[in-house]
C-alpha cells in the first residue's frame, strides 16, 4: 500500500509532465476505438437494412453476375415472367411479385448533369413494388403510372434540387428515354448512398430489360404457419432446385452482409494499421517521458532506497505511475473514440451515406480493447525506465543529481542495432533482386521490419554524428547560442535518438509511399508514351459500359480516322494439356493493334484478329506449353465452343493489358448470341491527319448528353493517372498524420522535460549574461536539430523502402524509379518547421523562469 500511495502522490505531483504522454495514449486509443465503433455501427446498420429489404424468400437467376461483371452487357440476368405465376400457386405462398432492378444505367437531369451518387455507389433503376414499401415511403406525389413518369429517392432529390414535374433522362443499354418526376420516396432505413429511380413495372421491363416478359428477381412472402425455410423448399421443388438461386430472408441478409463486410473489414484493418503506427510512435514518447522523470528524480529514488525501499518496490512504483497514465489516457481515449466515430458518421453523411447517430453501436469489446491496449502499451514502454529506476544506488543517488549512464548497455544496443540494420539492408537488396513478386514481397516486409528496428536501436549512436553535421549549417551560425543547442542535443544520445525515432517512423512511411506513388505515375506515363498509339480514349470512370447509342455517336464523329472496340468477354480457355482456366478475353477490332502497341515473343499480333485466331500472354503460354500455331479450345460463357489458333504470344513486360488474350470482335460475335455480346468498356480513336484538335472538340460535343463518359487524349490520360495516385496518397498521408502528431508531441514533451531537468543550469546561464531571447533561441535550435535528425533518418530509410518496392513493381511492368525530390525536400524542410513550432511553448516557459529561483533549484 505504501508503494501505491507513493506512486499516486508522485503521479499527481508530475501530472503536468505526463500530460503530453497521456495525450499520445488518448489519441491512439481514440483512433482504435473510433474505428471499431464506426465499423460496428456500419455493420449493424447494414444488417438491419438487409434484413428489412429482403423478402421471406427471394428467387434470383442462376449464375447471377456480380456487380463487377454485370455492366459488361449493360443488362442484368433475368427470370421468365411465367415463373411468377407458377410461384403464386405454390403451397404456403401468400403473395409473390416480380422485381426489376438494373445498375447499368445513368440518369441525367434537364441540364445534362448526372444525378447519380458521387461516392462510387451505383445508380439503380427498377420498378416500384410492394416489397419496396418495407424500406421506403412515398412522401411527395405518387408512384409512377405509365412510361412518362418516374419516382426518385428523397436524398437524390435533395442533393440535386429535383422537384415534382422535373424531367429526368435515363441512359441504358436498351436505349435512352425521358420521364417526369411523379413522386419522391423517403428511406425508412439507412440510405446506402445509391441513387434510386422507380418506374411502373411494364416500363421498367421494357426500358431496362428490353422485354416485358422477364424479371430480375421474385419476392415471395409466406402464409402464416409456414417458415421461410419450408417455403423455400416448396418453391424450389416447384421450379427445380437447380433452375434458380433461392434465398430465405436470413440467407439474403447474410449474403448482403458478407459482400459489405469484406469492404468494411478492409477499411477497419487499414485504419487499425495506422492506429498501430501511432501507438508505436507513442511508445517512444512514453519511454522518453519516464526515462527523464527517473533521471530527474534520482535523489528522490535514492532517498527511498536509503529508507528501506527495495529495487522491486522502486521498480513497481514507476510501473504503477505508468499504469495510472495508461488507465487515464485510455479512459479518455475510449470516450474520444466514440466522438470520433460520430464525426466519421457525419462525414459519411456529407458524401451521401446517411448514418443515423441514434444507431451508434458500442460493443462491450470496444472499451475493453481500448483500455487493455492503452494500459499494456504504456506499461511496456515504461518497463525499461522502471528497471533503470530500480538499479539506482542509494549512495550514488545521494551524491549525483542524475542517473548514471550505462555505457555497456549503450554499446550492446548500438552493435545489435547495426547488425539488425545490416540484415535488413541485405533483405531489401535480396527483395530488389527477386524474380517473383511473392517471395520478393516477403523479403521486403522482413527488410522493412529489420531496418526499422535496427535504426531505432542504433539511433542514439548515430545521433552524435548527425547532430554535429546538422548543427553546422543550422545551429553554429548563431554563435555560442547555437553551440549550446548542439551540446544539449548531444548530452543525452538515448533521449535524442528516441525523440528522432518517433519522427523517423512516420516520415519513413511518407517517403516510401511518395517514391512508390511517383514511380507508379512515371511508369504508367512511360507506358502510355511507349504503348498507346490512339489519340483518344473514351470510357466511364465508374465502370459503366458504353451504350450502343453513345457508341454510334462516337463512330459518327467527324475527324476520326478509325474507332476501335474493346470488349471484355468471359470464357474458359482449354489448351492441349487439358487444363481449364477461367479468363476474360479482350475482343477488339483489328485497328486496336495500332491503338495499343504490344510486343510479341512469337507470331504477329495483327494475325490474332483474323478468323478463328487469338493471342495469349507470355506467362500463360509458358505455364501451359503453348506456342504460336497451336490450337486451343475456348468455351464462351453463354455461347458456343470455338477452336482458335494461337497466332501470337504477347510479351508480359508491360503494365498495360498485361497477360491479355486478344480475339477479334467478329470472332466473339460469331460464337455469342447477340444479347450476350458484351458492350464496349472502352473505345479508342485516332484523328485524321492534322485534325486532332478538331476531332477532340467534336468528340466532346458528341458526348455532351452522356456525362458518364470522359473523352481524354494522352495528356489527359496521364493527368488522370497522376490524380488517382495523388488522391490515394493524400488519404494515406492524412491517416499517417496521426503518427506525425504524436511524434510532434514527443518533441514538445522531450523539450519541456529537458527544460525542467536543466532548471538550475538555465538559471546559471541567465546569471552570467544569457538573455531571455538567447535562451529561447537555444531551445528552438535544439528542437530543430533533433527534428531534422529524425527526418534525415526517416526519409533515407523510406526512400530505401520505396526503391525496393518499385523494383518489385517492375516485375509487373512498372519499371521506372522516380524519386520525388521536391516532396522529399519539402518534408525535410517541413520537419524543421515542426521542430520550431514544437519548441515554442517549452522555450517560452524557459524564458519566464526566475533566475534566482532557478539557481536555488535542487
Amino acid at each position: 500500500m505504501t508503494v501505491l500511495r507513493t506512486s499516486i502522490r508522485s503521479f499527481f505531483a508530475h501530472k503536468g509532465r505526463m500530460a503530453l504522454s497521456g495525450i499520445a495514449v488518448l489519441l491512439s486509443v481514440a483512433f482504435v476505438c473510433g474505428t471499431l465503433v464506426f465499423t460496428d455501427t456500419m455493420n449493424a446498420t447494414f444488417d438491419r437494412m438487409f434484413s428489412s429489404t429482403a423478402a421471406d424468400v427471394t428467387v434470383k437467376p442462376k449464375g447471377e453476375a456480380t456487380q463487377e461483371e454485370a455492366p459488361r452487357t449493360g443488362r442484368p440476368e433475368t427470370i421468365p415472367a411465367g415463373t411468377l405465376e407458377r410461384v403464386r400457386g405454390v403451397d404456403g405462398v401468400r403473395n409473390a411479385e416480380g422485381s426489376v432492378s438494373s445498375s447499368g444505367v445513368t440518369v441525367v437531369d434537364s441540364e445534362k448533369n448526372n444525378v447519380g451518387a458521387t461516392t462510387g455507389a451505383p445508380t439503380i433503376a427498377g420498378n416500384w413494388a410492394g416489397n419496396d414499401g418495407r424500406t421506403m415511403e412515398i412522401t411527395s406525389g405518387h408512384a409512377p403510372r405509365g412510361p412518362t413518369q418516374v419516382m426518385v429517392d428523397a436524398d437524390t432529390a435533395e442533393k440535386h434540387s429535383l422537384a415534382l414535374g422535373d424531367e429526368l433522362r435515363t441512359l441504358g443499354a436498351v436505349g435512352d428515354f425521358s420521364a417526369r418526376i411523379s413522386g419522391i420516396a423517403t428511406f425508412k432505413v439507412t440510405n446506402p448512398g445509391a441513387a434510386l429511380v422507380f418506374f411502373d413495372t411494364e416500363t421498367a421491363q421494357k426500358r431496362l430489360l428490353g422485354t416485358t416478359d422477364r424479371y430480375t428477381s421474385l419476392s415471395v412472402s409466406a402464409e402464416e404457419g409456414f417458415t421461410n425455410g419450408l417455403l423455400k423448399r416448396n418453391v424450389a421443388t416447384e421450379l427445380g432446385s437447380d433452375a434458380f438461386v433461392y434465398q430465405t430472408q436470413q440467407e439474403a441478409a447474410d449474403s448482403g452482409r458478407e459482400e459489405m463486410g469484406a469492404f468494411l473489414d478492409v477499411l477497419k484493418y487499414a485504419m487499425l494499421g495506422f492506429a498501430g503506427i501511432a501507438l508505436l510512435v507513442g511508445v517512444f514518447l512514453i519511454v522518453n517521458t519516464f526515462s527523464m522523470l527517473v533521471a530527474q528524480r534520482t535523489r528522490e529514488l535514492g532517498l527511498m532506497r536509503a529508507l528501506g525501499s527495495s529495487r522491486r518496490q522502486v521498480n513497481r512504483s514507476v510501473l504503477v505511475e505508468a499504469l495510472l497514465l495508461g488507465a487515464v489516457g485510455s479512459l479518455l481515449g475510449v470516450g474520444a473514440g466514440v466522438g470520433l466515430a460520430v464525426g466519421m458518421m457525419k462525414l459519411m453523411g456529407a458524401v451521401g451515406m446517411n448514418l443515423d447517430t441514434s444507431e451508434l453501436t458500442v460493443a462491450w469489446r470496444t472499451p475493453v480493447i481500448g483500455l487493455v491496449l492503452g494500459v499494456v502499451v504504456t506499461l511496456f514502454a515504461a518497463y525499461l525506465p522502471a528497471r533503470r529506476a530500480g538499479k539506482v544506488s542509494p549512495m550514488a543517488a545521494l551524491r549525483d543529481a542524475g542517473a548514471p549512464a550505462d555505457r555497456r548497455s549503450s554499446t550492446v544496443r548500438a552493435v545489435l542495432g547495426a547488425v539488425l540494420a545490416c540484415a535488413g539492408g541485405a533483405s531489401l537488396f535480396a527483395a530488389a533482386r527477386a524474380e517473383e513478386s511473392g517471395p520478393g514481397s516477403g523479403l521486403l516486409a522482413l527488410g522493412v521490419l529489420l531496418t526499422l528496428v535496427g535504426f531505432v536501436a542504433v539511433g542514439p549512436a548515430l545521433s552524435g554524428v548527425f547532430v554535429r553535421l546538422l548543427s553546422a549549417p543550422v545551429a553554429r551560425p548563431f554563435g555560442h547560442v547555437g553551440r549550446l543547442a548542439e551540446r544539449n542535443a548531444l548530452r543525452n544520445p538515448r533521449r535524442t535518438g528516441a525523440t528522432g525515432a518517433a519522427l523517423m517512423i512516420g516520415l519513413a512511411l511518407v517517403a516510401a509511399l511518395s517514391v512508390v506513388g511517383s514511380s507508379m505515375v512515371a511508369s504508367a506515363s512511360e507506358q502510355v508514351d511507349r504503348s498507346v498509339g490512339a489519340d483518344f480514349i473514351v470510357q466511364s470512370d465508374n465502370g459503366q459500359p458504353i451504350t450502343p447509342a453513345a457508341e454510334q455517336r462516337i463512330r459518327q464523329t467527324d475527324g476520326l480516322s478509325h474507332v476501335s472496340s474493346y470488349r471484355m468477354v468471359p470464357a474458359a480457355v482449354v489448351p492441349e494439356d487439358g487444363s481449364r482456366t477461367k479468363d476474360t478475353l479482350v475482343a477488339a477490332d483489328p485497328s486496336y493493334a495500332k491503338d495499343l502497341r504490344r510486343e510479341t515473343v512469337e507470331g504477329e499480333l495483327a494475325d490474332a484478329y483474323g478468323k478463328n485466331a487469338m493471342s495469349v500472354g507470355e506467362v500463360w503460354a509458358k505455364e501451359h506449353g503453348v506456342h504460336a500455331g497451336d490450337v486451343v479450345r475456348v468455351d464462351f460463357d453463354h455461347g458456343r465452343t470455338a477452336e482458335l489458333r494461337v497466332a501470337a504470344i504477347t510479351s508480359d513486360d508491360t503494365s498495360v493489358d498485361k497477360g491479355a488474350m486478344y480475339v477479334s470482335t467478329a470472332t466473339a460475335r460469331t460464337h455469342l448470341p447477340a444479347d450476350r455480346l458484351p458492350l464496349n468498356m472502352i473505345l479508342f480513336g485516332s484523328a485524321a491527319d492534322g485534325q486532332q484538335e478538331a476531332a477532340y472538340a467534336a468528340l466532346k460535343k458528341s458526348l455532351d448528353g452522356y456525362p458518364q463518359y470522359q473523352v481524354r487524349d494522352q495528356a489527359d490520360f496521364k493527368e488522370t493517372l497522376q490524380s488517382q495516385v495523388g488522391q490515394m496518397l493524400n488519404l494515406v498521408y492524412g491517416l499517417l498524420a496521426l503518427a506525425v502528431v504524436v511524434a510532434v508531441l514527443g518533441v514538445v514533451n522531450t523539450l519541456a522535460l529537458s527544460v525542467v531537468e536543466r532548471t538550475r543550469e538555465i538559471g546559471l546561464m541567465r546569471a552570467i549574461g544569457l538573455s531571455r531571447r538567447q535562451l529561447r533561441r537555444m531551445i528552438r535550435l535544439e528542437s530543430v536539430v533533433i527534428a531534422l535528425f529524425g527526418a534525415l533518418l526517416g526519409l533515407g530509410l523510406g526512400m530505401a523502402w520505396g526503391a525496393t518496392a518499385q523494383q518489385l513493381l517492375a516485375l509487373e511492368g512498372l519499371d521506372v524509379l522516380e524519386i520525388p525530390w521536391a516532396t522529399i525536400g519539402g518534408v525535410f524542410l517541413g520537419s524543421a518547421v515542426v521542430g520550431l513550432v514544437a519548441a515554442l511553448v517549452p522555450a517560452f516557459r524557459a524564458g519566464r523562469m526566475s533566475v534566482l529561483g532557478a539557481i536555488a533549484t535542487e
